[in-house]
């Protein structure tokens, strides 16, 4: 099952719908990545029960329809199949994962930001989190990411009328697609080290293990 639900943050987003991209082969890893152990549960489970705490009025995951074992571990997290998204093409991206992510019709309609856990870290912490979203919340209307060492990080939260573009735009890639955004982007300067690390390899697995993982 999800882990237990613990007393939320202190900020939370009513208005957010969180999106955690599961469609990847994660074939650098050789396993799927989402799928290792994290603590008492796996990184999905992880990132499932923390975007709850931080408040996300809804989550959804996307994964690829062939993907037997996402689908299994969503059931024994207990996660409702009706806020799975299928990708029928993941090998087109990431991006692709975004786009149907943007076209899934069962977004609950007051959502006005749409972010996405799309670099897997798990080892991100709740206040981390928070802090992005403390400053989306005070830059409205704004395509919204933390930035680390003069680099731009994930999560990205987008206002809705952009996370509506996604539908159909062109873009090769999410940098070209946010680059071309007409909303001014704003950064939230972060020391956070763990945003510098995306877990990618068993090496990565084992670094953000040593240096963030549960005790």
């Amino acid at each position: 099952m999800i882990e237990p639900m613990q007393e939320r943050v202190e900020i939370s987003s009513p208005t957010l719908g969180t999106i955690i991209l599961a469609a990847g082969r994660s074939r650098r890893m050789g396993k799927p990545k989402l799928l290792l152990p994290w603590g008492k549960t796996s990184i999905l489970g992880h990132l499932l029960a923390q975007w709850q705490r931080l408040g996300a009025k809804q989550v959804a995951v996307v994964c690829a329809e062939d993907d037997s074992a996402i689908r299994g571990e969503l059931d024994r997290l207990g996660f409702p199949t009706g806020n799975r998204i299928f990708n029928p093409a993941p090998d087109r991206g990431m991006f692709s994962s975004l786009q149907c992510a943007a076209q899934w019709p069962n977004w609950v309609a007051e959502l006005a930001i749409g972010g996405w856990h799309w670099a897997i870290q798990p080892h991100l912490s709740d206040e981390t989190l928070a802090n992005v979203l403390a400053f989306s919340a005070n830059h409205p209307g704004k395509v919204c990411q933390p930035r680390h060492d003069g680099h731009r990080r994930h999560p990205v939260l987008l206002p809705k009328p952009a996370f509506q573009r996604l539908r159909e735009s062109e873009a090769q890639n999410l940098r070209q697609f946010l680059d071309a955004m007409p909303e001014a982007s704003s950064f939230c300067e972060l020391t956070d080290p763990g945003l510098a690390l995306d877990i990618d390899s068993p090496t990565d697995y084992e670094t953000a293990l040593k240096l963030w993982g549960p005790q």
